[in-house]
């Protein structure tokens, strides 16, 4: 019985393995022209790539120069290049050939609770390192531990951070990274030099996405590029992300705002406008009808809060009473959604709200 079963597991041996040549041949060759997203791609190789940043761009500079670099505190609103800015900076310091054993980066998808930071962080800051490169140049004689998204540490484990901070400075520099500096513990950011990362300005990322369009010979008209960037409010990263979706999914044709709207999540003015004017009309059987196309068209309720709040302050046809009570009932529904509450009630809530407020003047 058990040479019956053998004998067919060793005939098809060479079959199998014939199979697995032919299949790690096949993602050999696939390997040499692997299609990279375009926020890698074009991601600040060094420091003098990175747009906006004066101040930190400036830092930084001195310190490449032969300067001490002191421990750092990145923050500000995602997609700003606050990530980009410090490998940038450590490709420069270290070279292509050090910077894998000088750079130590953790992520929030990795796990770094008080555990990780006292062993890990711990071990790979007690190690020297020498101030010389492979290629000649001078070297700082430190390392840098990047702690991306900082703000989701917890707190024992930022405390524990403080110690190894001070007792390794002379082997270690520690870079934080994080979009809320309220989140970091005080003990923390006294020990770092602190930068804010602005959103990126729009003349800077229409540049940055004509130079991305240029380079990878995607056609997108001027109202596109204005739409996008008025989109992405100040992420860079954001932006690309689109433009390289748009331009899959049109395949070489022209990309339009039409394009954009429907790629960003982005509820069409006309849906508002018609919201509003049901609003107006004061049928509350009309603004049930549509609310629920609203939700059934799978537009997200917070999303709706967001232009809303843009569109009725901007307007003119509203009085400030108006105005402030319909503001407020906003804020009171973006926070009901943000603790989970059901996306049509709170709609409803909101647009008998607005109806109240249109209709008795």
């Amino acid at each position: 019985m058990q040479a019956f079963l053998k004998g067919p597991a060793s005939i098809s041996t060479k079959p199998v393995a014939a199979k697995e040549k032919s299949a790690a041949g096949s993602s050999g060759e696939g390997k040499r022209t692997k299609p990279i997203p375009w926020v890698e791609k074009y991601r600040p190789k060094n420091v003098d790539e990175v747009a906006f940043q004066d101040e930190v761009v400036a830092v930084l500079k001195k310190s490449l120069e032969g300067a001490d670099l002191p421990n750092l505190l990145f923050y500000g609103p995602p997609g700003t290049g606050k990530t980009s800015t410090i490998l940038a900076a450590a490709r420069e310091l270290f070279g292509p050939d050090l910077f894998r054993q000088r750079v130590l980066e953790l992520n929030a998808s990795d796990e770094r609770g008080i555990q990780v930071i006292r062993e890990k962080v711990k071990a790979f800051a007690q190690l020297t390192a020498s101030g010389s490169r492979s290629d000649g140049k001078m070297c700082p004689p430190f390392k840098i531990v990047i702690l991306d998204e900082a703000d989701s540490m917890t707190s024992a484990a930022q405390a524990a951070l403080r110690r190894t901070m001070e007792k390794e400075s002379k082997t270690t520099r520690f870079c934080l990274i994080c979009n809320y500096i309220s989140r970091i513990i005080e003990p923390l950011t006294s020990r770092c030099s602190k930068f804010r990362f602005k959103p990126l300005s729009d003349s800077i990322q229409q540049q940055r996405l004509l130079d991305v369009s240029e380079k990878e010979h995607v056609k997108i008209s001027n109202e596109a590029v204005l739409y996008l960037v008025k989109v992405s409010e100040g992420d860079l990263r954001k932006t690309i992300t689109f433009l390289q979706s748009a331009t899959r999914l049109m395949g070489g044709k022209e990309i339009t705002e039409k394009i954009i709207t429907e790629i960003a999540g982005v509820i069409p003015k006309e849906t508002i406008d018609e919201l509003l004017l049901g609003c107006q009309s004061g049928s509350f059987e009309k603004l049930e009808t549509l609310a629920k196309n609203l939700i059934n068209e799978g537009f997200a309720v917070a999303q709706l809060v967001n232009q809303l709040h843009d569109t009725v302050v901007e307007s003119e046809d509203y009085s400030d009473k108006q105005k402030s009570a319909i503001v407020e009932k906003l804020a009171e529904v973006d926070k009901c959604l943000a603790d989970g509450a059901d996306e049509f009630l709170q709609l409803m809530s909101l647009c008998a709200l607005v109806m109240q407020q249109l209709t008795q003047n």
